[in-house]
């Protein structure tokens, strides 16, 4: 497989994990940003795990979906994530305020 072939088929995989995020973003209560993933997910609870410098904080997330073009199963259970990062958490918009 050439390289111009190799940027082809990533473009078509992320532009329908673009159409499928469109398709699924309404069955979804929060946006989650971490530095390695995006994900949706309709419970987020949070932990501080190791107060101080770094802070060590444990993400829980309930019913989600990952974004992630190259997961055969972007709809997961549970995850669970450890980070010293940033993370961003957004509560989506009710459904009838969605674009």
């Amino acid at each position: 497989m050439g390289e111009e072939e190799l940027d082809d088929y990533e473009a078509t995989l992320e532009l329908a994990l673009v159409h499928e995020y469109k398709a699924v973003l309404s069955m979804f209560a929060y946006a989650v940003e971490t530095d390695r993933r995006f994900y949706l997910a309709n419970d987020v609870k949070v932990e501080v795990k190791s107060p101080g410098t770094p802070t060590l904080l444990e993400i829980v997330l309930t019913d989600a979906w990952v974004w992630d073009m190259y997961r055969a199963a972007r709809f997961v259970p549970s995850v669970r994530v450890l980070t010293f990062r940033d993370v961003n958490i957004e509560r989506l918009p009710d459904e009838e305020l969605r674009p």
